[in-house]
């Protein structure tokens, strides 16, 4: 099926999300979290796609928040549920097994923020702007932040940016460990696809396997997550990926990875 509020692009072994709705700065409404989830449940099926990069349509913003429309109209009964389907699709992300990169030009807010949040890196435009502003709305963030931000930033910092609503430029957001990189906007998407490029270079089910460790073990105590990473650890050993990369080293050549 054709995506309305979004572009899908594959370049193997890279794929590209455009969150399409320039009218509303890429707001991310509920018919955009399903084709959201449609197009990453698509691109983790698919072989080919090692590495994605997330981004907004034009220079003015990433994704500018949830609907506000779709907000105004939430009353409590449906508040929950709201919250919870947006939470669903960012967890999807998240935990996809392949690097997702959102790709931040301007504006990165609410839901928006939320959205890169959920990546596993974040490459901001030297004109990128992060922020919660959801309590200026009289709400609070609801699809992940409350919890993701002060996982990255720490409590205090994170807490600040939530009570507040007060937003980041992209070098603030780089000190607090919000983004890992910034760049001139005209070299966000070359420099994004570089990096996807050198992290699609090494074998797929290793990379799978570091995601999983590092997923599962961030918040368990450390000698728990030290048994996940070790059982994460024996799924790569004896795999044809690890024949094959030991293989490549002794005959000094590129390579050739098959997944397996």
């Amino acid at each position: 099926m054709a995506y309305v509020n979004l572009y899908l692009e594959k370049r193997s072994p890279l794929a590209v999300v455009t969150l399409n709705r320039p009218q509303v700065l890429n707001a991310v409404d509920m018919e955009t979290l399903d084709e959201l989830d449609r197009a990453f449940g698509e691109l983790a099926m698919d072989a080919a796609v090692r590495v994605i990069l997330l981004r907004g349509t034009g220079e003015r913003a990433f994704a500018a928040g949830a609907d506000i429309k779709e907000l105004a109209a939430l009353k409590s009964g449906d508040g929950q549920a709201f919250a919870l389907r947006g939470q669903a699709v960012l967890r999807c992300i998240e935990t996809l097994g392949k690097p997702v990169i959102a790709c931040i030009r301007g504006y990165a807010l609410g839901g928006g923020c939320e959205l890169a949040m959920a990546c596993t890196l974040r490459l901001a435009a030297e004109d990128a702007q992060l922020g919660q502003p959801e309590v200026k709305l009289g709400l609070m963030a609801g699809y992940g932040g409350t919890q993701r931000l002060p996982r990255l930033v720490g409590r205090g910092a994170g807490l600040k940016m939530l009570l507040t609503g007060a937003t980041v430029g992209a070098a603030e957001a780089l000190r607090l460990g919000l983004v890992d990189e910034v760049v001139p906007p005209e070299r966000l998407m070359e420099r994004a696809e570089a990096l996807a490029r050198e992290i699609a270079a090494n074998a797929p089910l290793a990379i799978k396997e570091t995601l999983l460790a590092v997923n599962e073990g961030i918040d368990l105590p450390l000698d728990l997550a030290l048994l996940r990473e070790a059982m994460r650890f024996g799924h790569v050993c004896g795999t044809a990926d690890q024949a094959e990369g030991a293989a490549a080293f002794l005959e000094k050549r590129a390579p050739v990875w098959k997944g397996q």
